[in-house]
């Protein structure tokens, strides 16, 4: 019995024999599609492995009782099954199998392959199981291939894998690995293509590509061109990304996340030609396999290459409106941008040239401004649709936008300028643009219907050890956040629930006393702690810079600042107007005398422990003890100054830290981010800010204090992916970047316990 297969072995019995992965490839192979060379290991050889390990009863019985929702308890499991793979030798006769088919490669100049598990449960027309097991890179050498292949067998038992199939009713037993051995594609462009549109089905082709290795796009890692095709291959669209990164191969054979160079990153990926051969493959997919393909492709050198397809299963069914107005026959198309938060909203402008102007701003309306500021967030929240001059996916109105499931488009240069007030407009945020009329309305939707994450529509959730929560910058994205399934809130705003009181917080306290301050503050943490009730919800205190302030009724005495995000704000204002404090410390005290013990406490911009000390007392004249060992209690760490001295912190006494990147990251390098002159400058992947980061967890992790982040690098997957090396306890991001995040941590300690699993041996 032969433990390898190539595709011209296989035949009818492909899925069971060499999983679904490797049946595909070796389809499209069989009808002469361009698939680099591969063999296939067969399930057989996995099979054998097992029995002959003897190992099948302890894998049943470590799996029979285990409670996936139970994050240690799947983890450990996990850790027992994979090792009892690993700590086994490959038996002689399946390795020397092995060894020979890839030495068959070596003689074509093959060498270097790319090992891909292939399960039998995997790329089914009914579950893709996408992203459930491992794939190797650029591996060289008969002892590493067979290393590799066992490392496949392994990750068949991933927390991630073993918790997808018991939600998805697929016996453990009934489910066997393949692997797949194929010639690698050292791609120069590469990327992701969906036959038809995978959400809606439309008959559209969609492209997205990136430099170099494919697994950037794949994995979410670089931000990729995307290209909207006819069937026929007529670009209909086409959104050309700036790509400061790609993934390369590495010294060490892995791929590896690079700047780009060669002054490439702002080029377009595909031209004509390289779209049209796309189309054309993509139509010979679909039209062989009969149903839409979700395609991996790579170019080498002027070759194209399919590395990998699979059934698209996330087209939804079309939901059946009542048109009340038909489609406006003028589809001019006025300003396009960048969609930065999905769907599409219509009706009238309301043009803002300054906060004053917030009233103007009615229910239904479209909001254009040059760009938002927190103190527009009444106005947003009315808004159908924001559109702005300036900004970029990681501006206020991108964030905001997405929080409230409000269609945005930002980066529009002369919005303001062409798109007059009153005048009726059609703004489409995923494409990023703004078209004349009223182009859809419904009977039955007349405001703008909330996006909102479904689970059930997607894989089950990734468990994780590194806890992944959520950013909530206003109580009216609760539902959005909730549906992300986080482990918890790792910032809550209070500056946008005071400022969406209208007026400063210090009128208020004037013309109503403290109470009924700190009664509308608990009013809007109320609904976020009743939401994630028992997982933690940690309120981060005011923060709010002067030239925010100053524009509310109320604010004429606020200082003139030269530069606000270095004056007067954070814990330096809370402790300025101690009455601030007081009022935040109390609305949170009455919250956990109700019974929300699931509260915490974050100062923001503290540098120094005499801050954090004063801000302590004051909680305690309130009844909020911070030594309590119900009450967390912790900071945020903005300042260089707070991460070189996080040891005088932790002398003082606190529960968790996290990380504001944004900041840190400015005064760090001395950089504003939002000054077009040295905006470029502006880099959290810069050495000194991560080991500024690195250094503060190791402190943490040595003295049992929580470490988390909430400023925007915790959203990129890349830079996740660092902090989960460094040993940060989570990571809480916008809430559109919750699910990508998980499933980099899943992935990054997936890769973490394999290496840990091969020191050891």
């Amino acid at each position: 019995m032969s433990y390898v297969a190539w595709a011209s072995d296989t035949g009818e019995d492909a899925l069971e024999r060499i999983g679904g992965k490797g049946a595909n490839l070796a389809e499209m192979m069989s009808v002469g599609l361009p698939v680099p060379t591969a063999f296939f290991v067969t399930s057989g050889a996995y099979a054998a492995f097992i029995e002959e390990a003897g190992i099948g009863e302890k894998i049943d019985g470590l799996l029979s009782d285990v409670d996936v929702d139970d994050n240690d308890a799947l983890a450990d499991a996990a850790d027992r099954v994979q090792q009892l793979i690993l700590d086994r030798e490959v038996p002689e006769r399946i390795r020397s199998d092995i060894v020979d088919a890839y030495d068959r490669l070596e003689e074509d100049g093959d060498a270097d392959v790319a090992i891909r598990s292939s399960a039998t449960a995997e790329d089914l027309p009914e579950a893709s199981f996408a992203g459930q097991q491992e794939t190797f890179l650029h591996v060289d050498g008969p002892d590493e291939v067979v290393r590799r292949v066992q490392e496949c067998w392994a990750s068949l038992f991933t927390p991630r894998a073993i918790y997808y199939r018991v939600k998805n009713d697929f016996p453990h037993e009934k489910v066997r690995m393949g692997v797949v051995v194929q010639r690698m594609v050292d791609a120069d462009r590469a990327g992701v293509l969906f036959t038809r549109h995978p959400t809606t089905g439309d008959d559209r082709i969609i492209v997205e590509a990136a430099w170099g290795l494919g697994e950037g796009v794949v994995s979410g890692r670089v931000s990729p061109d995307n290209y909207v095709l006819s069937r026929e291959g007529t670009v209909q669209d086409a959104t050309i990304a700036t790509k400061d990164t790609e993934i390369v191969r590495a010294d060490d054979g892995q791929g590896t996340l690079e700047r780009t160079t060669d002054g490439r990153a702002d080029d377009r990926v595909l031209d004509e030609t390289h779209l049209d051969r796309l189309a054309g493959l993509a139509r010979t997919l679909e039209d062989h396999y009969g149903e839409p393909q979700d395609v991996e492709w790579a170019w080498e050198e002027g070759e194209l290459f399919v590395l990998q397809t699979r059934p698209v299963t996330t087209i939804k069914e079309p939901e059946t409106m009542n048109d009340t107005t038909s489609p406006t026959q003028d589809t001019e198309l006025l300003i396009e941008g960048l969609g930065a938060s999905p769907g599409t909203g219509a009706g009238p402008v309301a043009r803002l040239d300054s906060s004053d102007e917030l009233d103007r701003c009615e229910e239904g309306d479209v909001l254009v401004t040059s760009m938002t500021t927190p103190d527009m967030v009444p106005a947003m929240r009315r808004a159908t649709a924001i559109v702005t001059d300036e900004g970029g996916m990681t501006c206020h109105a991108a964030i905001v936008g997405r929080e409230l499931g409000v269609p945005c488009v930002v980066g529009a240069k002369d919005a303001t300028s062409v798109l007059s007030e009153g005048q009726q407009v059609t703004v489409d945020g995923d494409r990023g643009s703004v078209e004349a009329g009223i182009q859809q309305t419904s009977e039955t939707d007349e405001t703008p219907t909330e996006t909102t994450p479904t689970q059930a529509a997607g894989p089950a959730r990734v468990p994780t050890a590194t806890e992944v929560k959520v950013n909530i910058s206003m109580p009216e994205a609760t539902d959005r956040a909730r549906a992300t399934d986080a482990d918890g809130v790792g910032l809550l705003r209070v500056e946008h629930i005071v400022l969406g009181l209208g007026r400063h917080p210090m009128t208020v306290i004037d013309e109503e006393g403290t109470d009924a301050f700190a009664d509308h503050l608990a009013e809007d943490i109320r609904g976020v702690a009743d939401a994630f009730q028992p997982r933690p919800v940690w309120v981060r205190t005011l923060d709010a810079p002067t030239d925010e302030f100053r524009q509310l009724p109320g604010g004429d005495d606020e200082p003139d600042e030269a530069n606000p995000m270095l004056g007067w704000r954070g814990i330096r204002r809370d402790l300025g107007q101690p009455e601030l404090l007081r009022a935040q410390f109390e609305a949170i005290r009455r919250l956990r005398a109700d019974g929300y013990e699931n509260i915490g406490v974050m100062l923001p911009l503290v540098q120094h422990p005499s801050e954090l000390r004063e801000a302590k007392q004051i909680a305690r004249d309130v009844g909020l003890d911070p030594e309590d060992p119900d009450v967390s209690f912790g900071i945020m760490i903005e300042t260089p100054a707070s991460a070189l001295i996080i040891d005088e912190f932790v002398e003082e006494g606190l529960d968790f830290v996290s990380f504001g990147t944004n900041d840190l990251t400015q005064y760090t390098l001395a950089v504003d981010r939002n000054n077009g002159n040295v905006a470029n400058l502006f880099d959290e992947f810069h050495s000194g800010v991560g080991r500024l980061i690195e250094h503060v967890i190791d402190v943490c992790n040595d003295h049992d204090v929580a470490t988390s982040i909430c400023g925007q690098a915790g959203s990129d997957p890349d830079f996740a992916e660092k902090l989960v090396e460094w040993g940060i306890s989570s990571i809480s991001a916008n809430i559109d970047a919750v699910d990508r995040v998980r499933e980099t941590v899943a992935r990054s300690e997936q890769r973490l316990i394999l290496e840990d699993v091969r020191d050891r041996r």
